[in-house]
């Protein structure tokens, strides 16, 4: 399918360590072109959609989820034109640790601190499509992805499909991971500091989008 290049609205997404998934390219920010006016605008439906993320260091892994704050995807003929979701943050959820142990609250705090992302002054992450391509059955969505007022081109894997029935659509991604370094996230990174024996925490943070989605009546 030939590739699409969209403009869009501000937006997304993250959080700590390394993966088993493909990892996202990163790149330098891209701008989006003008589009024709979409057939179909849907809403993201905040509460059926999410964020999973894992990350890794020499001790153990921990994982969790994000909330996605808003969002709006635009389709024509079948194809996301143009779209935007605004992750929040502050609703970032540690799941490995049991929620009544003390470890689950330290590490939480930790990672919206300023060690990590800073959510008091950045609550917000934000994704802006830039293209969309699909080879040998295989679509690829990119996007400039901002954290903490740093942006850089990714491109993930995704399946998308449409319920004509009840107006709905899904878009999930497959497992991906980002370079946090990229972002500015230094806490325990090899890439700023060399002298962190095995107390180091890598780079790589292992991703996985599910949005819900409802057309616009």
């Amino acid at each position: 399918m030939k590739t699409k290049i969209f403009n869009l609205f501000t937006l997304i997404t993250l959080i700590t360590f390394t993966s088993c998934g493909d990892k996202a390219k990163e790149a330098e920010t891209k701008k989006a072109a003008e589009v024709a006016v979409s057939d179909s605008n849907y809403i993201v439906s905040t509460d059926k959609s999410t964020i999973e993320w894992k990350g890794f260091k020499p001790t153990g892994t921990h994982y969790g989820t994000i909330d996605i704050k808003a969002g709006k995807l635009s389709i024509n003929n079948g194809v996301i034109e143009a779209g935007n979701f605004i992750i929040d943050m502050n609703s970032i959820v540690v799941n490995d640790i049991p929620v009544e142990e003390e470890g689950n609250a330290k590490l939480t705090n930790h990672l919206k601190s300023d060690d990590f992302f800073n959510t008091e002054a950045h609550p917000g992450a934000v994704f802006k499509i830039t293209g969309i391509e699909t080879t040998n059955g295989t679509t690829i969505l990119s996007g400039n992805l901002t954290i903490k007022e740093t942006t850089n081109n990714v491109s993930f894997p995704i399946t998308t499909t449409y319920n004509e029935n009840d107006k709905t659509m899904t878009l999930t991604s497959e497992t991906f991971t980002i370079d946090r370094s990229k972002w500015n996230v230094k806490y325990g990174s090899k890439s700023f500091f060399d002298d962190l024996g095995d107390k180091f925490i890598k780079n790589d943070i292992e991703l996985k989008i599910a949005i819900n989605a409802s057309i616009i009546k």
